[in-house]
């Protein structure tokens, strides 16, 4: 290789990492705290409004007691359901708005000739619902799902463009350690970005702002730290790519389409890719019930307050950062199938141990969040490399696309399950304990599909370790 093409790889890997860094902070703060922070308030705002204009008694609770939030119902498209429940059913929305949209983004990329206009154009789309996100305030909750809709196309929409770049920076025996190191950037990003929307947000006060301005401005920070991070990121990612041909006349939207349904139907001819995304939806369920409950049963049933919720959240990020680095380097010496086996093991002990933690027990609780953030990153920035080595050639967005719609669509089970058992049984302990079910499921679907075999079948060349 010349070194003229040494710098051109190692640029556009510095500028994959980068998008991970820029996306980030849509996911750990404005989904993860500051949207599910200030939805359903500003919901409860709306109802509380309008109670009081109609001269309808406050909403109460069972006791009497005034209950906005719980007891109050909020209307959208002439459905009734209480403002408490506007920031889950908002995540199922954007959920099923992404299955339905994601698949086409796949086709469409492949078979065009600037996948990287593609990425920018999502991340834009994204970047800029984010931002506007900053003018949901009073009780205009409706302008805020509008905008978080769209801005979830928009992270969906770049992530399946951005993943199918991984086929084109790496070699076989590259794209472990690339995919870690991206994966662990990313963490790196969302997390600085957490801390210094976080410090801003608790320390409001001494900006001379109340605390409704100061999650606007988080929501506002997200959306231009993404924007502006993407810029270097889509100028650095190759410009080398060989489309599907699409036949004269047609759109490449209309032969996305075609593609698409060609995929869908030529994908059974590869049943052990097929496998190892089965495998890999069931264990990634369990992953992120595991993110997204963490917080209730940290508060619900061990004790703790708001304010070592959110320091737990970003111990997380930051261990994850570790956590995905190290997973690289053991899947070079071990391979990826193997780094992931071990990681769904340290998953099953981590929810084991997060069972025997004891109320108030702060030393236990920062412990669990610690072995959270250790597996978090590194098992999905494996599973994310290695399907790239079963994707047949030139199908890499298109899979993609499968893959990133099949983690949506299957992301409502493990909280079903952890909802289901807690109230079964009265106990959140009983609830995150039952999580361990994902984990060894995985754990034997993985360890049984013959991942040699698989990239075989797709034509590709297996690396050296596996």
């Amino acid at each position: 290789m010349t070194l003229a093409g040494t710098r051109s790889t190692r640029r556009e890997r510095w500028g994959w990492y980068f998008y991970d860094w820029a996306n980030s902070p849509f996911y750990s703060s404005t989904t993860t705290v500051f949207g599910a922070l200030s939805m359903s308030s500003i919901a409860a705002a709306d109802a509380k409004t309008n109670f009081t204009l109609n001269g309808d008694r406050p909403c109460t609770d069972a006791a009497g007691r005034a209950d906005t939030l719980h007891n109050c119902d909020v209307t959208l498209f002439g459905l009734h359901f209480p403002a408490g429940s506007v920031w889950g059913y908002l995540l199922s929305v954007a959920t099923v708005v992404q299955v339905l949209v994601l698949p086409i983004a796949g086709a469409v990329a492949d078979r065009s000739h600037n996948k990287r206009r593609i990425l920018g154009g999502f991340a834009f789309l994204g970047a800029a619902a984010a931002a506007a996100m900053f003018f949901l305030a009073g009780s205009d909750w409706q302008l805020g799902v509008v905008l978080f809709v769209v801005a979830n196309i928009g992270y969906g929409g770049s992530l399946v463009i951005y993943y199918s770049f991984l086929v084109d920076i790496g070699g076989p025996d590259e794209r472990d350690d690339i995919s870690a190191k991206g994966w662990a950037f990313g963490y790196l990003g969302g997390g600085l970005a957490l801390a210094l929307q976080l410090g801003f947000y608790l320390g409001h006060d001494a900006f001379g702002v109340d605390k409704g301005l100061a999650v606007q401005i988080c929501f506002l920070t997200s959306g231009l730290w993404w924007a502006v991070f993407t810029v270097p990121a889509v100028r650095a990612l190759p410009r080398r790519h060989t489309p599907v041909d699409v036949a004269p006349g047609a759109s490449v939207l209309r032969a996305g389409f075609t593609e698409l349904r060609q995929t869908i139907v030529a994908a059974k001819a590869f049943p052990l890719t097929l496998a190892f995304l089965g495998s890999y939806l069931v264990f990634t369920d369990g992953i992120n019930t595991v993110v997204t409950v963490s917080a209730q049963y940290g508060k619900d049933e061990l004790g703790f307050g708001d304010s070592v919720l959110i320091v737990t959240i970003l111990v997380i990020q930051f261990v994850a950062y570790l956590g995905g680095t190290l997973h690289g380097l053991v899947a070079r010496r071990v391979g990826a199938k193997r780094t992931i086996l071990g990681s769904l093991v340290l998953w099953i002990v981590v929810l084991a141990g997060a069972y025997f933690v004891q109320p108030k027990q702060l030393l236990q609780f920062v412990a669990v969040a610690v072995g959270i953030g250790l597996v978090l990153g590194g098992t999905n920035a494996l599973s994310r490399s290695l399907f790239s080595q079963m994707i047949p050639v030139g199908k890499d967005a298109q899979y993609y696309s499968l893959y990133v719609v099949g983690e949506r669509g299957t992301s409502w089970l493990g909280p079903l399950v952890f909802a289901g058992v807690g109230q079964a049984t009265g106990s959140f302990r009983l609830a995150i304990v039952a999580l361990v079910i994902f984990f060894a499921a995985g754990l034997v679907l993985v360890w049984l599909v013959p991942v040699r075999r698989a990239i075989v079948a797709a034509g590709n060349r297996p690396p050296e370790v596996l």
